[in-house]
């Protein structure tokens, strides 16, 4: 692709194994936070959270909606993650693959900043990204918009100062490539990480078929330089 592109990374199970290295321990904390601060039991909080992630595309936004719950809080309590830097690793060729990658390149996650710093500086792609996009940039009128909000991805690619048909997003989850798609943008479907359940340990259809919406599928960054489909 033209070095005019706008490459937009997602962060977790893009670029590295969250769901082997981090993701068990977020939706624990996440739990407990909810239990501890909503007075809900286990499986109340269990179905709050599925509930929320189904409803908005993230448990967060229901919990700013309907509780009051502070967002910066809530990230800070549940991306604290001791240990982090242990379990999570990177790839040499991941490194060398982005550097011959032409273009600007972003990171954009729903994770809050300090979390996604931690994992770049373990994974030696700080200096990969022209910039990170994190949770606390995605506010429109005063509102938390994270992905997959179209309006959000729309006024993105505006603050980046180039036309949304000019951006790739590079993620592993459909349903926030649906809305770059409907923006204009490009998409490529990450598949080397793709969880086998879903953020409440239900089974996650093993769908390999490329949708509509998707313009390529990889399992690989080294992919994307060599523009293979």
């Amino acid at each position: 692709m033209a070095a005019a592109r706008v490459w937009l990374f997602d962060l977790d199970d893009t670029l590295h194994d969250a769901t082997g290295a981090t993701m068990r321990e977020l939706r624990q904390a996440m739990g407990d936070y909810i239990e501890r601060h909503l007075g809900l039991s286990t499986a109340e909080s269990n179905a709050l959270r599925r509930r929320y992630w189904l409803r908005y595309g993230a448990t967060l936004l229901g919990l700013v909606r309907h509780h009051g719950v502070e967002a910066g809080h809530f990230l800070d309590e549940t991306h604290r993650l001791p240990g982090l830097e242990q379990r999570v690793h990177g790839h040499a060729h991941d490194l060398a693959a982005l550097a011959r990658l032409r273009g600007r390149k972003f990171i954009v996650t729903n994770a809050p900043a300090a979390y996604a710093a931690r994992v770049l500086g373990v994974l030696g792609l700080r200096r990969a990204f022209d910039g990170v996009i994190s949770i606390e940039d995605m506010h429109m009128f005063g509102d938390l918009r994270p992905k997959p909000d179209a309006r959000m991805l729309r006024a993105l690619a505006a603050r980046l100062r180039v036309p949304a048909a000019r951006c790739v997003l590079v993620e592993d989850t459909l349903v926030h490539q649906k809305s770059a798609r409907r923006v204009g943008m490009a998409t490529v479907w990450m598949q080397r990480w793709l969880p086998r359940d879903d953020s409440f340990g239900a089974p996650v259809p093993r769908r390999l078929r490329r949708p509509a919406y998707v313009d390529r599928r990889i399992r690989g960054l080294r992919e994307l330089a060599r523009g293979r489909a």
